[in-house]
Parts: structure tokens; sequence; C-alpha cells
């Protein structure tokens, strides 16, 4: 018989280092596959829908990074408003964005930041629309891997007021504030919409409160800007997250809000 007083996903001996590293994997990786030395770029965007990748690429704007060393992914790097910016796509859901996170930071990557796509929560919020994440609800599993036992995590990064700045010129309505991160979007109920909603939620996601664990116990650099593009209550076009143009223009903002944060460090 096991104790069941305490759940495994709140029992982590969180001061203890980890016995398998996201170095381990690295070496592993640039051994087996023969890949080259080289550096990533400073900034990383962690795109979860993958689409504007594709078409960054198809376009000639993104180019392959032949040094990075990983598994699972392809990296990209784009020369975006005078900063090196790489692109990953796919990186659904916190434990992956998460898995991506810790190999980025061991190779030396400064600034993290996941577009992600999201639900709308308030009902006050516009649609389409941008919501950089200041905080996030941790309805998810990978946050405890990182941090005691809490219901909310912050971003501590000071690039959130700077994304809020740059993206408000992208011409979509942009919103800055509090996240729900799901492990299961589909076990949403119309119960918890109202709950959060009533607790001054923007918007459901599944990265934020990861990411945001993730940078506060390892000391990196992470965001989040949510697309804002459907709801349940919504009677409109639903997943409209607008031309790849617009998505080019995200990019930029991103880029804009990383160079001066990078200026400052």
């Amino acid at each position: 018989m096991t104790d069941d007083s305490n759940p495994p996903i709140l029992d982590h001996a969180l001061d203890q280092p980890s016995a398998f590293t996201a170095r381990n994997l690295i070496d592993d990786v640039r051994r087996s596959r023969r890949i080259p030395n080289g550096n990533v770029p400073p900034v990383c965007i962690l795109e979860f829908d993958g689409d504007l990748t594709d078409w960054v690429v198809r376009e000639g704007i993104a180019r392959r990074v032949e040094s990075w060393a990983c598994f699972h992914t392809a990296m990209f790097a784009m020369d975006l408003e005078g900063v090196a910016c790489g692109i990953i796509a796919r990186t659904i859901g916190g434990p992956y964005a998460v898995l991506i996170a810790e190999q980025l930071q061991a190779a030396g990557t400064k600034l993290i930041v996941g577009l992600t796509s999201a639900g709308r929560v308030s009902p006050d919020l516009p649609l389409p629309c941008l919501v950089v994440a200041t905080s996030a609800i941790r309805d998810e599993g990978t946050s405890y891997h990182y941090l005691p036992p809490e219901s909310e995590v912050a971003c501590r990064s000071q690039v959130v007021l700077l994304l809020e700045r740059e993206l408000i010129m992208t011409g979509w309505a942009v919103r800055s504030g509090k996240v729900w991160t799901t492990d299961a979007p589909y076990r949403e109920t119309t119960a918890q919409l109202k709950k959060w909603a009533g607790e001054d939620v923007l918007a459901v996601e599944m990265q934020a409160a990861s990411l945001f664990a993730f940078g506060v116990a390892r000391n990196a650099a992470v965001a989040l800007v949510a697309m804002v593009s459907n709801a349940v209550d919504h009677a409109g076009e639903q997943f409209d997250t607008g031309s790849q143009d617009d998505g080019l223009r995200i990019l930029k903002g991103i880029a804009r809000a990383a160079r001066a944060f990078l200026a400052t460090g």
C-alpha cells in the first residue's frame, strides 16, 4: 500500500540536483549525430502552432541552425530588428516547452519567449488579441518539479513591460495579466472558466506556469505571449490569428523587446 496523503506531484526534493541534465543530453546528441560546435541565438521563440515557423522558413526569412544539438527539434535563426532570434516550432504543452527551455539555457540562450495559442477566459477580452502573461495559475504538472506547491507563479522577467510596449505597435489589441495554464484543454469546464474569470484571469493556455517556474528555479529569463483567438462564448470566427504578415510583425515586436532587454543586461 502507498501513502496517498501526499500525491507524487507534490512530493519532490526540490533542493536536490538533477541526476540527468540538459547538458548531458546536448553532449550525447552532438556526439551521436556529429553535430558541429557553434553558438545558438541569444533569443529563442518557442512557437506553439508551428505554422509561422514553417512560413518564415519557406520565405527564406529563417535558416536552420546546424549547431543546435537536440533529439526532438530543429531550430531556425532569423535576423529581426537587428537581433539574432531562434525559433522552434510545435513546443506544445508545459513539459515539452520546459524540456526545450532547459536545453536552450544550457546552450547559452539569454531570453526564451513562448508564443502560444490561447482561449479567452475574461469576457471583456477582444478577439483576436495578444496577452502578455504576467503570472499563471499552476493547473499543470511541470511547475511542481521546480517550485514548492502554490496556486500561482509570476513571470519575474523585466521583459514583460517591453513586450507590451512593442507589441502594441503591431496594431493588435494587447493586454497584460494572469493566465490559466492547463495540461488538459479538453477538460476545461464552464464552472472553471467562470471561476477563473472571476479571479481576473484573461486567457487559458498550456505553457506559462511551467515556463515561469523553470525561469524562477533556474534563474532564466522567460516570458510568454498568447495569441487569443477563440472562446466558448464567441459566436464569430474562431481561431483567427491573422495573416502570416501579422505573425511576422509579432515576431519583430518580440525581437525589439528582446533587444531592449538584452541591452539592459
